[in-house]
């Protein structure tokens, strides 16, 4: 087993910079995940951890070896693509055995290790199959098999599950957390869908434009992200922004576009704003209540106009107008008789209230946490070497 360490990484092409310097330890046997929007970056950050891109600057460790001008052959990785990748005319065994086939691996271990991996899938009944006679959820396992047998020291995954519907991606998004769990190997999975990220990772790398924006574990990236694109892209719906100012003469207020909410001086200090300061403030959807059941009292109250009402069940999305702009509410199933065209007043949850710089776009304050709690963004990067 192996732990993963990214440092000073930098990959460049012609006018264009796609990682710049990328620093991240990811431990032995963690499950980590790459998450971004597209163009991030993260894909080429796997690439080049398995030798399928060249790093323009930096170092990229496997263990304690530096991996920078070793072959992927022997970089002892195993990767499973988006495309699941198979050989069409191959059977499910030949498939899961062709690469210890090619490394002169001895019979009764390709048989052995084949075998287990299949039992491991559910794949036994499949070994004479071609992969045209299987679903997209029966092929992604034999990609993910065939990374199993090489018994690698790192696992790597490009977006494995994008090909597959919405409930067969949950099932094998399960599966592939019992699969680390049993294995007890390090996972490196890239994925653009930060729901995917935050049920999958023990910790997860945000990146955005090539930089490293938070390393983290993804309840502290929920609850005290350090920037304006950690806060909007972690989470789902995204958390709501508002761009208000700090007045008041008495109470301390955040004053928006026809509405005001209180905060308590404290928040003022920990954010270390002054009255008169602009700043935006986020709030995430399930701290906009309902102010017509227990639990709200003492909270603000401001008056919206209900724009839209999506029932999901267990919970209602209510869309709401305030301050000009559009923000989402999570309401559990007592707010079914809320309707569009409706004003009503809602609570808004100032305890785990944030605050960002709209200057710089770092975080003030986290959900209450004073700042020197937050862990501080990366400063700018160094200069191209």
């Amino acid at each position: 087993m192996a732990s993963v360490t990214y440092e000073h990484v930098y990959k460049r092409y012609p006018g264009n910079t796609v990682i710049t310097d990328m620093n991240a330890e990811i431990k032995d046997k963690e499950f980590v995940v790459l998450v971004g929007p597209s163009g991030s970056g993260k894909s080429t950050a796997l690439r080049m951890l398995a030798g399928l891109e060249e790093i323009s600057d930096g170092m990229v460790r496997i263990g304690d070896r530096v991996v920078n001008d070793v072959a992927p052959k022997d970089r002892d990785i195993a990767m499973v693509f988006q495309s699941y990748a198979l050989y069409p005319h191959m059977s499910v065994y030949d498939n899961l055995s062709f690469g210890l086939k090619l490394r002169k691996t001895p019979k009764g271990e390709i048989d052995k290790r084949v075998r287990e991996a299949a039992d491991i899938l559910g794949l036994g009944q499949f070994l004479n199959r071609k992969p045209k006679a299987l679903s997209g959820g029966q092929r992604q396992r034999v990609a993910l098999g065939r990374a199993i047998v090489r018994q690698p020291k790192v696992f790597l995954m490009d977006e494995p599950l994008s090909n597959l519907d919405a409930k067969l991606r949950v099932q094998t998004r399960v599966q592939i957390l019992k699969l680390h769990q049993r294995l007890q190997t390090t996972f490196i999975y890239v994925t653009h869908d930060q729901v995917e990220a935050m049920t999958m990772g023990e910790r997860i790398v945000v990146l955005d434009n090539g930089i490293v924006q938070q390393f983290d574990t993804p309840q502290t990236l929920y609850e005290h992200p350090v920037n304006l694109f950690v806060a909007g892209f972690i989470g789902s719906p995204a958390m709501n922004f508002l761009n208000v100012k700090v007045g008041g003469d008495g109470q301390t207020q955040l004053q928006g576009e026809g509405f005001q909410v209180p905060i308590e001086e404290r928040v003022l200090s920990e954010a270390g704003a002054d009255r008169g300061q602009e700043v935006i403030m986020g709030i995430r959807p399930e701290d906009i209540k309902d102010v017509r059941f227990p639990g709200r009292e003492g909270l603000p109250k401001v008056q919206t106009k209900v724009e839209v009402v999506e029932s999901m069940g267990s919970e209602i999305f209510v869309y709401v107008v305030l301050g000009g702009k559009t923000l989402t509410a999570r309401m559990d199933p007592r707010s079914h008789d809320i309707q569009p065209g409706q004003t009503i007043q809602v609570a808004v949850d100032t305890h785990h209230l944030h605050l960002f710089d709209p200057k710089t776009e770092k975080a003030l304050v986290s959900r209450g946490t004073p700042a020197a709690a937050v862990p501080a963004v990366a400063e700018a990067p160094a200069p191209a070497r």
